[in-house]
């Protein structure tokens, strides 16, 4: 409860506001039993036609005020919770983008999307005990205090009454707070498997899984049915005991009263009163039971809110832009002190495997082991500590905002957002003199140019397309640049997406650019022109390719093959080929009987 506790600090004023009107409201609502019973005994008892008439204008006037009171209280607590929503989503975007990379590894998308889509709105409804609810435990005391000065016995019923209810209906909603915990955490595992099958439609009929996913996820939606009739259950004899009980402790006094003025111990309109305080009693006792389930739904809520916001990035070392920029709050507080990052292309060196990159080159890596060649570019994109040295500066030294802005690992199937082809790839925002510090060595558009020199935005996102081999996409799109596409671009074949995220990275214009199996989903034409644009638009510039495509590593200046975590042997594809068996093995798909002139020389190297 700290979170919702910390959502209240952030609005104490509006929340005393919600408070003090809603505490008005509810004690308001007693107001009007003892105004009829006033006009019942002064004016309809007594024949005192100017008394009934005063006091019916004073319950018009009560009526009157309650409604303003009753407006007011929502608005605020409306106020109060959608201040709470957007606070909390302000700090669960903030959380998603200090965390970045380590969020697919750590929380399943599902529950990302559940914490985010509905979460914080369960969480904020708690924020409504600190209007109605404060008020609602008041007019309990205050409606008490009235009755016992009409009959201690009848004060003593409600006073005990109403926490037997509490009592009777508590375990129930500790078994809820049980239930609804299992069920929003299904739901979370279902939302991520629904997203899953979304993203991957065009594969699973291709490979005929589409059945079988489909039979899958049924079985877990039937899962989560259940769960939800659980929680359905449980909710239902609260809703029900909710409304039965008040309605036979209100039975009960007034049986009790209509007794004592049967018996002559109070007159006919403290009767009436004692009715209307009772059922006016009603009002605080729903709050605080529908409150009460607001509260164990919010505190599940919040929990999971608090453990996304628990997550913390990979250390990856070194100090960040704010660290050296001075911007913290500690007057003479010592900072890390940054190492200057090479101002013109550098090498990159890796200690872990041997691999040197020379700076302005384009660097091939063929990895046995799929999972070494990630974690190599983890290790070069500082996605991890490592001892990797850059211009031989220590990676880790340098600051990471800075490394970010010039380093970019591109995963062949990173995320897609929603928007139109030329907002996907940036080229609104793009700027003409690329990234500070690289000086004139800028991406070359195919023919000598370079993006930065193509002209306009359209221009250089077009001269990226060329080089990813993605003309034919814009082109065949009904509105060019401007249509509009959806998150993951689902509407998209694989190829055309590995093509628009390759095009994207170009046009981020990194120094350092390392490729992750970049041309792993399109043909083999398609794939030659690629390796063949790509090698003249990133000259000058460093290029790593993380790949076993014999088409790619053909055009790289240097080829490394990373086997058991090392760098065991480096030269040219050709030599290579030549060379290394597991080399030759490895590009060759598994087959060791091959011809030579099938994968050298310029042909070669196109096939």
């Amino acid at each position: 409860m700290w979170y919702v506790w910390w959502l209240v600090r952030c609005q104490p004023w509006r929340v005393l506001r919600g408070t003090v009107v809603g505490t008005a409201w509810m004690i308001g609502l007693s107001v009007r039993p003892y105004l009829v019973s006033r006009a019942v005994d002064d004016g309809l008892r007594a024949h005192d036609t100017r008394a009934l008439l005063l006091w019916v204008a004073a319950i018009v006037v009560a009526g009157v005020g309650l409604s303003y009171l009753g407006i007011m209280r929502h608005r605020t607590m409306t106020f109060v919770r959608e201040d709470a929503t957007a606070r909390s989503a302000a700090v669960l975007l903030r959380q998603l983008s200090r965390i970045g990379a380590v969020l697919p590894r750590r929380l399943a998308a599902g529950e990302v999307a559940t914490v985010g889509g509905s979460d914080i709105g369960y969480t904020s409804q708690v924020l409504t005990m600190t209007g109605p609810g404060v008020g609602a435990l008041i007019a309990y005391a205050v409606i008490a205090v009235v009755l016992w000065s009409v009959s201690p016995l009848l004060a003593l019923c409600v006073l005990l009454g109403v926490p037997a209810i509490a009592l009777i209906i508590g375990p129930l909603l500790r078994r809820l707070e049980r239930a609804e915990s299992v069920y929003r955490h299904q739901q979370g595992v279902l939302t991520t498997r629904a997203g899953d099958i979304v993203a991957g439609l065009r594969v699973l009929a291709g490979v005929g899984g589409r059945g079988l996913f489909a039979r899958r996820y049924a079985a877990r939606s039937q899962d989560l049915l259940a769960e939800g009739y659980r929680v359905g259950a449980v909710y239902s004899w609260i809703d029900a005991l909710t409304v039965a009980i008040p309605g036979l402790f209100l039975a009960a006094v007034v049986w009790l009263a209509a007794r004592m003025a049967v018996a002559g111990d109070i007159t006919v309109g403290q009767m009436v009163a004692v009715y209307g305080y009772v059922a006016t009693l009603i009002v605080p006792v729903w709050f605080l039971l529908e409150g009460s389930y607001g509260v164990i739904r919010g505190r599940v809520a919040a929990r999971r809110i608090i453990a996304l916001l628990n997550l913390t990035p990979d250390r990856v070392g070194g100090p960040t832009m704010q660290d050296v920029g001075g911007t913290g709050n500690v007057p003479g507080a010592r900072r890390p002190l940054a190492r200057s990052a090479p101002v013109r292309p550098a090498d990159l060196h890796d200690p872990a495997c041997g691999l040197t990159v020379r700076g302005g080159r384009v660097t091939g890596v063929a990895a046995d082991d799929p999972a070494e060649a990630i974690a190599l570019a983890d290790r070069l994109g500082r996605y991890v500590v490592s001892d990797v040295t850059w211009g031989g500066v220590p990676l880790t030294g340098i600051a990471l905002d800075e490394v970010r802005a010039r380093i970019l690992v591109a995963d062949h199937d990173s995320y897609l957002f929603a928007g139109t082809l030329r907002d996907i790839l940036g080229g609104r925002e793009s700027s003409a003199d690329g990234p500070a510090g690289i000086g004139d060595c800028r991406t070359r558009a195919g023919n000598g140019g370079t993006l930065a020199q193509a002209g306009g935005a359209d221009d250089r996102i077009r001269a990226a397309l060329r080089v990813a081999s993605a003309e034919d996409i814009a082109e065949a799109l009904p509105d060019g640049l401007g249509t509009p596409i959806d998150n993951r671009a689902r509407t998209l074949s694989g190829g055309q997406r590995q093509r628009v995220r390759l095009a994207r990275a170009l046009l981020a214009e990194p120094e350092v650019l390392i490729l992750i199996d970049p041309t792993s989903a399109v043909d083999a034409h398609t794939e030659a022109r690629i390796a063949e644009r790509l090698r003249v638009a990133r000259a000058g510039r460093t290029t790593i390719v993380l790949a076993t495509s014999p088409l790619l590593l053909g055009h790289a200046d240097t080829v490394a093959h990373l086997s058991g975590g090392r760098i065991v042997a480096t030269g040219t594809h050709a030599e290579l080929l030549e060379q290394d068996r597991g080399y030759r093995q490895l590009v060759a798909r598994g087959s060791d009987d091959l011809d030579l002139e099938d994968f050298t020389g310029p042909k070669g190297a196109l096939r």
